[in-house]
């Protein structure tokens, strides 16, 4: 069995987190679940227009923006667990990439 986890990007039959266990990231289950995780960022991504719009109509009332406050809520929710599975398969860095990552870089003030 692979030691590779994977959050996926939908609850399990109780609700529970659920995770692909794989080497394959080309598996029929892990194309589904980038899949899923796209349309879960475009979905929050189109959210934050509507909300834009929304918050500036002065005629919005309390209803709209509970439901618009519910909708964003699962969106991050949403963004948050994408990011979380992604960066559990980020390759761990090696001891070059470790002391690189130690170096000032321009962007950050360094002065030479």
């Amino acid at each position: 069995m692979s030691a590779n986890l994977r959050l996926l990007p939908w609850p399990g039959p109780a609700g529970q987190r659920s995770y692909l266990s794989t080497d394959d990231r080309d598996s029929p289950l892990s194309r589904l679940a980038d899949e899923m995780e796209e349309v879960q960022l475009e979905t929050g991504a189109e959210l934050l227009g509507h909300a834009a719009k929304l918050l500036e109509d002065q005629k919005a009332n309390a209803v709209e923006l509970r439901f618009l406050s519910t909708r964003l809520c699962e969106a991050l929710r949403d963004a948050l667990s994408v990011a979380e599975s992604r960066g559990g398969r980020l390759p761990e860095p090696d001891d070059d990439d470790a002391e690189r990552d130690k170096l000032p870089t321009p962007a950050s003030g360094a002065s030479e």
